[in-house]
C-alpha cells in the first residue's frame, strides 16, 4: 500500500499481547475428563496503529478467525491482553465487565464471511443495518432512517431497495449490507472476516476498492483475515502469517511478497496462480496442517518443511524481532547463508 495516501498516524490504537485462546478437550463416555487443550491462538502479538490496515493469513486451522474473534472478545481469551486506544484511554478488553464491553461496541466492529448466513432472511434490507443502532439507542425515527439511507449510499447499495429482503440480492451485494452494518455503528476498527473469500474474483475486487475507499474516508482501521495472500496484497500495509496459532511471520506487505523468510510464506506465495500460462503453480508444501491439540514438541511446521533439521525438531522456534517491523520465527532466519 502506498502509505503516504493513506491517513496512518503513529498511535497505536490496538496492542494485542500474548493472546490465548485454548479450547478443552475432553474424554468420551459418562464421566467425561478433560485430557488435552487445542491451542487455537497461542501467544499472539502485535501492535495495530489508526488507519493500518493488518492482514491476518494462513490455511484453514490456522487460528486466524479465532484470534479475530478473541481481540473483539467475541469469544473469551484463555490468557493475554488486548489494549485499546479509546478516546486516549487505554482498556484492556480482556479485563472489563459485559457492561463496559457493550458501551465499547460501537467502537469495533466485525464483518462476516459469509454473506448469506450472516443476514436474518426475515428481516428487510433498512432493519438489518438499523438494529445496531436500536440495540444501543442510539437513534430511531426519521434519524434512524436517514441514517441507514447514508450509509446504503456509501456502500454502493439503492435506498430504494431498503424495503427488500436478503434473498433478493446478489452475494456482492449481500456483503455491502453487511459493511453497512458494521459501517452504521461508526467504528474506529473493524476486523473483517474472510470478508470477500465467498466472493467471485471481479466482486471481490469491488469489496477490497470499497473497503479502501471507506477506510481514506472514514480513518478506518483493519483487521483483514485471509487465506488467499494475493488478496491481502492490494489492501494490507503489513501482513501476519499464522500457522497451527502462531504468528511465523510478520512484516510489511511489500516485504512479504518481495522477500519472505519463513518456509511457510514462501509456501503460499507459491501457491498464487500465475498471470504467466506457461509458469507452473507449485506449491512446495506437503501434508496437513499441524492439529492444535497434538502439536509436535518442536516446530509446528518441522513435519512439513523441506529445510528441517534437528533444533526445529526439538525446539519451538521464538517470534523475533530482525529489522523494522520484521518478525520471524524460524530457527534458520536469522544466518544469511543458512536462510530457507
Amino acid at each position: 500500500m502506498n502509505e503516504n495516501i493513506k491517513n496512518i498516524t503513529s498511535t497505536p490504537l490496538l496492542q494485542v499481547k500474548g493472546l490465548c485462546k485454548y479450547f478443552p478437550v475432553f474424554s468420551k463416555g459418562f464421566f467425561k475428563k478433560q485430557i488435552g487443550v487445542v491451542k487455537a491462538s497461542d501467544n499472539i502479538n502485535f501492535n495495530l496503529v489508526t488507519g493500518e490496515t493488518l492482514g491476518l493469513v494462513g490455511e484453514s486451522g490456522s487460528g486466524k478467525t479465532t484470534t479475530g474473534r478473541a481481540i473483539l472478545r467475541a469469544i473469551t481469551p484463555t490468557a493475554g491482553e488486548v489494549i485499546l486506544n479509546y478516546k486516549n484511554e487505554l482498556i484492556d478488553l480482556t479485563k472489563i465487565s459485559h457492561k463496559k464491553l457493550k458501551q465499547l461496541r460501537p467502537f469495533m466492529q466485525m464483518i462476516f464471511q459469509d454473506p448469506f448466513s450472516s443476514l436474518n432472511p426475515r428481516m428487510t434490507v433498512q432493519d438489518i443495518i438499523a438494529e445496531p443502532l436500536v440495540i444501543h439507542k442510539m437513534a430511531k425515527g426519521s434519524v434512524l432512517e436517514d441514517r441507514v439511507i447514508q450509509i446504503m449510499k456509501k456502500v454502493g447499495l439503492k435506498p430504494e431497495h431498503k424495503s427488500r429482503y436478503p434473498h433478493a440480492f446478489s452475494g456482492g451485494q449481500r456483503q455491502r449490507i453487511g459493511i453497512a452494518r458494521a459501517l452504521i455503528m461508526n467504528p474506529a476498527l473493524i476486523v473483517c472476516d474472510e470478508a470477500v473469500s465467498a466472493l467471485d474474483v471481479s466482486v471481490q475486487a469491488q469489496v477490497i476498492n470499497l473497503l479502501s475507499d471507506l477506510q481514506q474516508e472514514f480513518g478506518l482501521t483493519y483487521i483483514f483475515i485471509a487465506h488467499d495472500l494475493s488478496v491481502v496484497k492490494h489492501i494490507c500495509d503489513r501482513v501476519a502469517v499464522m500457522y497451527a496459532g502462531k504468528i511465523v511471520e510478520l512484516a510489511k506487505t511489500n516485504e512479504i511478497f518481495e522477500n519472505p523468510l519463513h518456509p511457510y510464506t514462501k509456501a503460499l506465495l507459491s501457491a498464487i496462480p500465475s498471470p504467466d500460462p506457461d509458469k507452473p503453480m507449485n506449491m512446495n508444501i506437503s501434508g496437513e496442517v499441524a492439529d492444535p491439540g497434538n502439536l509436535p514438541p518442536g516446530c509446528a511446521f518441522a513435519p512439513r518443511c523441506e529445510f528441517c533439521v534437528q533444533q526445529c525438531e526439538q525446539q519451538i522456534p521464538k517470534l523475533k524481532h530482525l529489522a523494522d517491523d520484521r518478525y520471524v520465527a524460524c530457527h534458520r532466519s536469522w544466518n544469511v547463508e543458512d536462510s530457507p
